[in-house]
């Protein structure tokens, strides 16, 4: 992955063949042109759950157009951090009640989630050039 700086406020990472752009709010210095790196932090989350639901469904031939997960979020006003992270999964009233439980137990899977859990230990380095 390389990440890099292409104006303003706004941060760029190249990452298997994609560009991920990220930029600030406007309130933050940036111009709101793309989500900030949190954003992308909080939807990866949110989608690698919805990964595992949409794994789990098809498998069993499941529908999923009626299915959504919702995510709210918690803030240590002390800490400035957040300190809870609430997923919820909502199944149409046609979902299949056998499944319910089962659903839920994929969607805790997110390998996202577990890394959280078991976070890696981050080590930031600088290089100059010569």
């Amino acid at each position: 992955m390389k990440i890099r700086f292409p104006g303003g406020m706004r941060v760029e990472a190249e990452y298997r063949g994609h560009t991920i752009q990220t930029d600030q709010s406007e309130t933050s210095g940036g111009a709101g042109s793309a989500p900030s790196p949190f954003d992308l932090f909080l939807a990866s989350l949110g989608t690698c759950t919805g990964y595992y639901v949409l794994a789990f469904c098809r498998k069993r031939d499941i529908p999923t157009d009626e299915i959504e997960l919702t995510m709210e979020r918690t803030h240590n006003e002390e800490k400035h951090l957040i300190e809870r992270i609430d997923i919820v999964v909502h199944l149409p009233e046609t979902f299949p009640e056998r499944y319910a439980n089962a659903c839920i137990k994929s969607a805790a899977q997110c390998t996202v989630k577990k890394h959280l859990q078991d976070p890696p230990e981050i080590a930031i380095a600088a290089h100059r050039a010569a």
